[in-house]
């Protein structure tokens, strides 16, 4: 099996160019970073140690936050940040100190992977959560770079599908030096699986700070809700503003000036969102077009990155989205920072991580 990977990451290269292309179209790659994809890039390697972090996307990202502030108390130190969406990209640039990088992470083909080691030359790899990509990891074995996998998690049905393919589930447990689990349940599976050096140290998304807040946006928010009741369904899937929408209409005639705030989870849907709300009979305004909230608005949608924590700063009652159209749930942490009340649906708690 691990052969006939790794023969067909091999022959793939134009497929996956063509794909890297099609979600570019789509907005899902930023078509001027694709060549970091396949380990090329005009970003230069600065001298002494190199710690190379990988995470898959924004939550796991900023989750990463409170690790690198530590990494970097130690000045000889420099942080390379790999993640694999465009949001995360955005989020990060803002957020990111210096003597940090970032680059999206290569895709798991061993030219490609072989590629991006060769210019970076990471003295350690740490990966997030369940990042265990093959070729990345035996390439990072094969040159004897430390591999640690830090706030590790395996749902059981995952333990199940690598048990049907036990030596390669070994091989790759194999290759990791450290694994440092969210539960002593995660510790098991790993062990289950083959990995020989796990602990257990808990959440890191536990310790992640709080989320920006502008504190001029965050009062002219205030003077526009004014004295109005105000809920903000975050990091919304698609479906759920739909029984948001459904929700503010049962809602507005025991809270009347009742305000709805939508952050949906991809901002990219903000137009979208509003079709349905006006098709729903709800007068809506989005914010990055720079509408603002009036006496006839039901529902405000805040489609702009890096303003969750702003918008929670405003907002006593919050629901946490992909609970109830989609499954696992977003973190509650992030809300919790501003003792909000937090809401969520049936949906949360099944992905592995989460608990009721």
């Amino acid at each position: 099996m691990i052969s006939l990977y790794k023969f067909i990451t091999d022959i793939a290269a134009w497929p996956l160019r063509l794909v890297l292309r099609a979600r570019a179209l789509r907005g899902k790659e930023d078509s001027s970073r694709l060549g970091e994809r396949r380990g090329l890039t005009s970003a230069i390697r600065p001298a002494g140690q190199l710690i190379w972090c990988h995470a898959a996307s924004v939550g796991e990202a900023l989750a990463l936050l409170p690790l690198i502030d530590r990494l970097l108390e130690n000045p000889k130190l420099n942080v390379l940040v790999t993640t694999g969406t465009t949001t995360s990209a955005r989020v990060l640039a803002e957020r990111l100190p210096d003597r940090v990088i970032h680059q999206f992470a290569p895709w798991d083909r061993r030219a490609w992977v072989g590629r991006f080691l060769s210019l970076w030359q990471p003295n350690v790899a740490i990966r997030m959560e369940s990042e265990l990509w093959p070729n990345t990891l035996f390439a990072l074995r094969d040159r004897e770079i430390p591999i640690v996998i830090v706030n590790a998690r395996l749902s059981e049905s995952s333990v199940k599908g690598w048990q049907r393919f036990s030596v390669v589930a070994h091989k790759i447990m194999d290759s990791l030096t450290l694994v440092l689990a969210q539960t002593d349940e995660h510790a098991t599976r790993y062990q289950t699986l083959g990995a020989k050096s796990v602990r257990v140290t808990g959440n890191i998304k536990l310790a992640a700070p709080a989320l920006p807040v502008s504190l001029s946006d965050a009062n002219d928010l205030s003077t526009m809700i004014d004295k109005r009741p105000v809920w903000l369904a975050a990091s919304t899937h698609p479906g759920e503003e739909e029984i948001a929408f459904a929700t503010h209409k049962e809602l507005v005639n025991k809270s009347p000036g009742l305000l709805s705030i939508i952050a949906p989870r991809h901002p990219n849907r903000g137009e979208g969102i509003a079709e349905l709300g006006k098709a729903s009979g709800l007068e809506t305004a989005i914010r990055s077009h720079g509408q603002t909230i009036e006496s006839s608005t039901d529902v405000y949608i805040v489609d702009t990155l890096g303003e969750l924590g702003t918008i929670f700063s405003v907002c006593p009652i919050v629901f946490v989205g992909k609970s109830l159209a989609s499954t696992g749930g977003q973190n509650p942490v992030e809300p919790s920072h501003f003792n909000c009340a937090i809401l969520f649906g049936p949906e949360y708690g099944k992905l592995p991580g989460h608990r009721r």
